[in-house]
């Protein structure tokens, strides 16, 4: 009796470490896709910061988020398939807050705009009624 169970845990450890083994197996040969979707997604956000005025407002922010695009780019092409997911995630964020920041200073300087034709009119009014 103590020779079975001895013999079947020894078939159970047996069985679990064919089971692990061929798991790291597949994963060690399972590589990392190319990050198509987020390339084209960033290159998108990088174009909508630029067309949004990030040149005039945000320029750093869309010079960095560029360079990170342009890294990206060439990390794709050695085939670095992290690096660059991790590159064209970090563009887009860049982008997006070059976007936001053009698009935000772009909102001050009309406010700024309306409020200075505001008071110019006040001013006319006043004098008109004196």
């Amino acid at each position: 009796m103590k020779n079975f169970y001895h013999l079947r845990s020894y078939q159970m450890m047996h069985r679990i470490g064919v089971t692990v083994g061929a798991a790291i197996f597949i994963t060690g040969c399972a590589s990392t896709p190319a990050p198509v979707e987020q390339m084209a997604i960033s290159k998108a956000a990088v174009s909508n910061a630029s067309s949004a005025g990030g040149n005039e407002f945000a320029p750093l922010l869309l010079k960095s988020a560029m360079e990170k695009m342009d890294g990206a780019e060439r990390a794709m092409a050695e085939k670095d398939y992290v690096r660059a997911r991790q590159l064209a995630e970090q563009a887009r964020v860049d982008a997006q807050l070059a976007g936001a920041t053009a698009r935000s200073a772009k909102a001050q300087k009309a406010a700024d705009a309306l409020q200075e034709d505001s008071r110019v009119l006040r001013e006319e009014i006043d004098r008109k009624t004196k």
